[in-house]
């Protein structure tokens, strides 16, 4: 099968994956069921870009919960490396370690790139939006973090 028939696409139920979590606990998609769900990639913890996207979604946290919105973040980072980021930066929300690359390669983030002329495979910062019946209703690819965790807000109705 072609590794693009296995990718989510908008308006499709996401597959139920699990995960471990920061949390100690394995998280499943199936658990948010009922609530509209986050889902943030992202390449590294403690590197400026990952820090700032998730201090900004850190901040955004109470009014996502007004709007039964939960945020997850997801990186190839292994759960000790996750602790000390969420910490470090007092992250409200788990993150999820995805060593194997298993859900990055399901939402088609896990590609090809390039730095300083030195290609390797890694994460494409991307965001999704889920709703509470499990389908994909937004996707930001290759996303700019700038004003990325107020366009989610937007999406999900909140009010700032």
């Amino acid at each position: 099968m072609a590794q693009a028939e296995l990718q989510v696409e908008v308006g499709q139920a996401v597959p139920d994956f699990t995960l471990p979590s920061s949390s100690g606990e394995e998280v499943s998609l199936q658990q948010f069921r009922g609530s509209k769900l986050i889902i943030y990639f992202y390449p590294a913890d403690n590197t400026p870009s990952c820090t700032q996207e998730s201090c900004d979604f850190r901040d955004a946290h109470p009014l996502f919960g007004e709007t039964n919105t939960a945020v997850l973040g997801i990186s190839p980072d292994d759960l000790k490396s996750h602790n000390k980021f969420i910490t470090k930066h007092g992250l409200p929300f788990q993150l999820l370690s995805d060593p194997d690359h298993t859900v990055c390669e399901l939402f088609g983030v896990w590609q090809l790139k390039k730095l300083y002329g030195k290609e390797y495979m890694g994460v494409v910062r991307s965001t999704f939006l889920i709703d509470e019946h499990g389908i994909l209703v937004k996707e930001w690819r290759k996303v700019k973090v700038k004003n990325h965790a107020a366009e989610v807000l937007e999406a999900v109705g909140a009010k700032e």
